[in-house]
């Protein structure tokens, strides 16, 4: 897999989200006990987003070029689409407006020293850039120490998706909510994939993730999305134990396609105790056992 298909992704996004929605739930009768589809059919849902029957069936066989802003969002009303849900639709759309879509500006493998020297600057919070893809592209220290597990793997970039995927037994251990984090991982990789389908190296990950674990086939399979948002992490860590961390993950405007992420944790809790415990612990460590070098 080395890019992604638009038409086949256009096609399965929308099944799929319409096979999810009862006559009940979208407020039309269900006539008779005996329906031949999952959910929706697909005149129910034209009926629904206001277009004829022949242009959503169009649409749903992977044909979105020029379709307006209004039908596409009479589309995501009428097939109840959550915002990040919404956002995917959209992408395809744009991305299926020209023949081989537009290109966005690929995404840095490395990051500008300026930015190595704001992780830096934030000592008492671990810190990190990613690209949409997982990659690790820069750590603060603490940082460092607190995902010393995923980090531990010699490749680099090292990948959270691959840590998550192709490493459960130590990925369970480490994220006390596992499933939730199989889920998020795929369902935004899905949503990286609307958003720029010719990222080749995306595109490796994802072949390598299906060919290796039969979880990620499942999740990948589900065609579900979802943002990059700020929420709540609980790890439970080599060094310090149980961890209970928030989350903020920030686009970073001057580099389009890197995240800048830091974890805090309230003061006076037993995770902030924790974090500054494993503050010391890295500040005592020569060279950390990443492998990634210490800034000078």
């Amino acid at each position: 897999m080395t890019t992604i298909d638009l038409r086949t992704e256009i096609k399965e996004f929308l099944s799929s989200r319409r096979a999810r929605i009862t006559p009940e739930r979208a407020g039309l009768p269900a006539y008779g006990g005996n329906r031949r589809v999952k959910g929706l059919r697909r005149e129910e849902v034209a009926l629904l987003a206001g277009v004829s029957v022949d242009y959503y069936v169009r649409m749903e066989r992977g044909s979105l070029a020029g379709a307006s802003d209004g039908v596409l969002d009479s589309l995501a009303a009428a097939l109840h689409l959550d915002e990040a849900e919404r956002d995917h639709l959209f992408h395809l759309a744009r991305r299926s407006g020209t023949p081989g879509g537009p290109r966005r500006r690929r995404a840095a493998m490395t990051v500008r020293p300026a930015l190595q020297q704001v992780l830096d600057a934030v000592t008492d919070a671990p810190a990190w850039i990613c690209n949409g893809r997982y990659d690790v592209l820069a750590t603060n220290r603490l940082a460092r120490a607190l995902y010393l597990p995923v980090l531990a793997d010699t490749r680099r970039p090292a990948n959270t998706a691959r840590f998550v995927y192709l490493d459960p037994e130590t990925a369970k251990t480490f994220f006390v909510d596992y499933d939730r984090i199989v889920r998020d991982v795929a369902a935004k990789l899905r949503m990286e994939a609307g958003r720029n389908p010719h990222d080749e190296e995306l595109f490796a990950l994802v072949g390598e993730l299906s060919t290796r674990s039969e979880l990620f086939r499942q999740r990948w399979a589900s065609q579900d999305v979802q943002l990059h948002r700020s929420g709540r992490k609980r790890l439970h860590h080599p060094v310090v134990g149980r961890l209970d961390l928030d989350v903020e993950s920030m686009e970073l405007p001057a580099e389009p396609g890197l995240l800048l992420t830091v974890y805090t944790a309230p003061a006076g809790t037993a995770t902030a105790d924790g974090l500054a415990l494993l503050a010391s612990w890295a500040a005592g460590q020569e060279r950390p056992a990443t492998g990634i070098r210490a800034p000078s």
